[in-house]
């Protein structure tokens, strides 16, 4: 993550890359989508590093607070289809 502040759980907007991995913020959750290859280079180790800093702020927060079993589902909204 090193000079970007993202921090886990804050808000609805922050959304951080890591190779081709997206991590988007949400006030209940974390989202991990796509891929990162860990190479055995410079560029893996800095990708490596940067999942660790994030896992660990993850932790962290989760650590710090007193957490149900489970969310709920997430609430849903019926619209109508636009191409009908």
């Amino acid at each position: 993550m090193g000079k970007s502040r993202f921090t886990p759980y804050a808000n609805e907007a922050d959304v951080l890359n890591i190779g081709s991995l997206a991590i988007e913020n949400r006030e209940d959750r974390v989202s991990l989508h796509g891929a990162v290859d860990l190479t055995r280079d410079q560029q893996g180790l800095a990708r490596a590093r940067a999942l660790h800093e994030l896992l660990g702020a993850v932790l962290q927060q989760l650590e710090s607070e007193t957490l149900p079993a489970a969310l709920p589902p997430p609430k849903t909204k019926k619209v109508a289809n636009p191409f009908e």
